[in-house]
């Protein structure tokens, strides 16, 4: 028997929201994956580091997955839930989790890892990535591109001027990373269809990823969460579109 509305919002706006683990939308929504595959990218260069960064690791799950890990990796955190979560993870694989605020500078020497990596960082400090590389290092990141998700977005907000939708362009990153002295040897996009299969899923999603609709709540919203109820009733998924990015940046070597 299908559950009703008020049923799908009361379970997903009092379920966890901790960590960045998303296995509770199983069966719930789905999202194309990059082809490029950023773990195993990450797993690779891991295993030829010598001294690795995590940025914003989150809950510490994508790099907890890397099968051979640096004798020495250290991984960096705001949100307090994440810092928590992501200690009990990755102590236990020798990983230190720095809990920092996700404002210049990071907490560490210059030049301090041979390898930084980043995956869906909210900000990108260039000139920090830079003065924490080691010459010859390497930044790989995989990145939220402009316009994600947007028309989840433009629903429950309208349509957003031009500004808005290209924040978070990969052009602007490279241009950024070349700024702060890296250079670029990679930079890939897509976009990536992405399904909603009930209310549910949405506001778990929206709690999760505070800033998409910055000040969600099933309150400030329940009309609206009301109308996209009923319109997957009638028309089936919610559909939107993920862009993601992967770039890929070295400090020149030493001459």
């Amino acid at each position: 028997m299908a559950r009703t509305y008020e049923e799908l919002i009361a379970e997903a706006d009092s379920v966890s929201v901790e960590g960045w683990d998303f296995s509770w939308l199983e069966g719930r929504a789905t999202e194309q994956r990059p082809s490029w595959g950023y773990q195993r990218l990450m797993g690779e260069r891991m295993a030829r580091a010598s001294a690795a960064l995590d940025v914003q690791t989150g809950g510490g799950e994508v790099l907890a997955g890397v099968p051979e890990l640096p004798r020495l990796v250290a991984a960096t955190e705001s949100w307090p839930p994440n810092v928590a979560k992501a200690t009990r993870l990755l102590h236990p694989l020798g990983v230190v989790v720095v809990a920092d605020e996700d404002e210049p500078p990071l907490p560490f020497a210059d030049e301090a890892f041979d390898l930084v990596v980043s995956r869906h960082p909210v900000t990108v400090w260039w000139e920090e990535i830079a003065r924490v590389l080691k010459p010859g290092g390497t930044y790989l990141s995989q990145q939220v591109g402009p316009a994600s998700v947007f028309e989840l977005v433009e629903f429950f907000l309208g349509p957003q001027p031009e500004e808005i939708r290209r924040k978070r362009h990969p052009d602007d990153a490279r241009r950024e990373a070349e700024a702060a002295g890296l250079e670029v040897v990679d930079v890939r996009a897509e976009s990536l269809r992405t399904e909603f299969h009930d209310v549910g899923a949405v506001v778990y999603f929206l709690r999760k990823v505070i800033w998409m609709v910055p000040g969600f709540t099933v309150d400030g919203y329940r009309d609206r969460l009301r109308d996209l109820h009923d319109l997957i009733g009638r028309e089936g998924p919610f559909v939107a579109h993920t862009t993601r990015f992967l770039i890929e940046a070295r400090k020149p070597a030493a001459p």
